[in-house]
């Protein structure tokens, strides 16, 4: 038995084919020879993906803060090295005078 290889777009009509329910999920499976377990998980991922797209742009938004917050947590990490690197140098000058 050979596994059938779907693309996005076929994905896609069997998927609004089910929402549109003209027909029973059941035989739309049978028409087109897919698992009601596929059919359901291919369906939780396009309307997943939906909902991110559309939420008002959040998604390219959010990825500039995340950048953002990134670089201000890479910076910050930078000048606590340095400063440790400070710290342990006075200690070890300390520690050697006495």
């Amino acid at each position: 038995m050979e596994l059938r290889k779907w693309t996005a777009e076929e994905k896609m009509a069997i998927v609004l084919e089910g929402i549109k329910g003209l027909k029973s999920v059941a035989e739309i499976c049978r028409e087109h020879q897919v698992s009601q377990t596929l059919f359901y998980r291919w369906r939780d991922r396009f309307l997943e993906a939906g909902q991110k797209g559309l939420a008002n742009g959040a998604g390219a938004d959010e990825s500039k803060a995340l950048r953002a917050e990134i670089e201000k947590l890479q910076k910050i990490t930078g000048r606590q090295t340095i400063a440790i690197e400070a710290l342990k140098k006075t200690q070890e000058l300390i520690s050697g005078r006495r």
